[in-house]
């Protein structure tokens, strides 16, 4: 196993259930229920086939005789026309109606849409597993007041807990999306060579009412509600655009998730989870990196560019198909969603075990606050009787005296004594210090967090109450 190169998707980041969703057992398991639910709605439609060959076919659905398949495969070079064989061998009694009508398109098209579903079913879950862990953490830390930042400059204070609700909100706009597209997936179903189901025109003799039936008869079957319905061989391919489209804002919402944690671990206000025997550095015994962030970011990185690739595809196909396509698909579309899996596992994982210092929090918001609470001190100076205008000049300029303090002596923020010594304000420091309240300057933060969770993600997750509780292991 050492002598050739494998995945890290799949040795490191990806769960062992996304993996099984594109593995060639779930292809081929799937290619055999495509062919048992052709036969079946072609003798539904009076086709001469019989309930026998059908319970054959059904029989050897899950056994899948794989070393005749890839015998097979290395005489014709053809892998669809391998597995029909290798079925064929399974069945004899079947032998002659396995595939009958379709082209290869009709199993390889069809599987992919059903295991791209089914892959985006998976990412849902975990995405709404990841909400809940978020709705956790905004609900406990609602009111607990931090420094903001615009420009990573400090601005006005905000909550712990209105940070959280912000990273969720951004995944509340990728469910939107991704719920949208699941909603939207539908398979290309049996259109035969170009698209025309020309080949059924002839099996039928020309009647195009039981024609007209094939596609949602065996879109039922496979637990669709619709198929395409116009193509060419294929699927329009711009159905992959779609789909890693969205992956990969899952992805960068995950990514703006780890940028903000990584600036707060430096911070040293909040910490993702940190193993007792876990190595933060080779040299630096010391450091904590955080590195399921750096990995949220960097598996980000890749699912991001990666959904060029179905775009590009899409955009050059020529036609009603050509296979320049191919190669790239079994590339690009697994390994976008073994990447978001293991986004959102680490995802899932990090919230899971945020660790929050309030004290460190409350030391830099206080370091700023005087900044901040400069014009609250203005409004209360002037009920006393004071000028605003002068008082603006005069508070901008004992801000540029206590920014120099900070910034170039390297001392305490002294603004809040240089106010009390100036007469024009008339407040006393023991005064001023009464308005240095943090919860005073966070503005709505608790209430919006309270709002956002009851009216907005709260009915989410109890819609989806079935689909909670995961816990994420991370294999490095």
């Amino acid at each position: 196993m050492y002598d050739k190169y494998q995945s890290p998707l799949s040795e490191r980041y990806a769960s062992k259930e996304m993996q099984y969703i594109f593995s060639p057992d779930m292809k081929f398991k799937t290619w055999r229920r495509l062919w048992i639910a052709l036969a079946e709605t072609e003798q539904e439609l009076g086709l001469n086939i019989t309930d026998e060959q059908i319970a054959e076919l059904k029989e050897h659905a899950e056994d899948i005789n794989y070393e005749v398949a890839k015998e097979r495969e290395a005489l014709v070079r053809h892998d669809v026309m391998s597995h029909v064989y290798a079925y064929g061998v399974q069945c004899p009694k079947a032998k002659g109606i396995i595939h009958l009508g379709a082209t290869s398109c009709y199993v390889g098209d069809n599987t992919d849409i059903i295991i791209m579903t089914e892959a985006l079913k998976l990412v849902r879950k975990k995405l709404l597993n990841v909400l809940a862990e978020l709705a956790e953490f905004a609900d406990t830390y609602k009111a607990q007041p931090t420094l903001a930042f615009t420009h990573f400059q400090p601005a006005q204070p905000t909550t712990v807990g209105k940070r959280g609700a912000l990273w969720m909100m951004e995944l509340k706009l990728d469910l939107d999306d991704l719920d949208y597209v699941i909603d939207s997936m539908s398979l290309l179903g049996c259109k035969g060579t170009t698209g025309t189901q020309a080949s059924f025109l002839e099996l039928f003799e020309g009647d195009q009412d039981k024609i007209r039936q094939i596609d949602g008869k065996i879109a039922a079957k496979m637990g669709f509600e619709k198929c395409q319905p116009v193509s060419g061989q294929t699927y329009s391919r711009k159905v992959d655009t779609r789909v890693l489209n969205v992956l990969a804002g899952i992805a960068a919402s995950a990514h703006k998730f780890s940028n903000d944690i990584r600036l707060l671990q430096h911070l040293k206000e909040v910490e993702e989870p940190f193993e007792k025997n876990q190595i933060g550095s080779s040299a630096m015994a010391y450091k904590r990196n955080p590195m399921r962030s750096e990995r949220i970011a960097s598996l980000a990185n890749y699912v991001m560019v990666d959904a060029l690739n179905p775009a590009i595809t899409s955009a050059t196909q020529w036609f009603e198909r050509t296979l320049d396509d191919s190669a790239n698909k079994r590339l690009s579309v697994p390994e976008a969603f073994l990447a978001v899996d293991g986004i959102l596992d680490l995802y899932l994982n990090v919230v899971d075990g945020l660790v929050v210092y309030p004290k460190v929090i409350e030391k830099r918001l206080m370091a700023e606050l005087p900044f901040m609470a400069t014009e609250n001190i203005m409004m209360d100076a002037v009920k006393a009787g004071g000028d605003r205008q002068e008082l603006h000049e005069e508070i901008r300029k004992l801000s540029m005296i206590a920014g120099k303090n900070v910034k170039q002596e390297g001392l305490d923020n002294n603004l809040l004594e240089l106010i009390a010594e100036n007469p024009k304000f008339g407040m006393s420091l023991e005064e001023l210090k009464k308005s240095m309240d943090p919860a005073r300057y966070v503005g709505r933060s608790k209430e919006q967090v309270e709002e956002f969770l009851a009216e907005v993600i709260q009915p989410i997750l109890e819609q989806n109450q079935d689909l909670l509780g995961l816990t994420a292991t991370i294999n490095v």
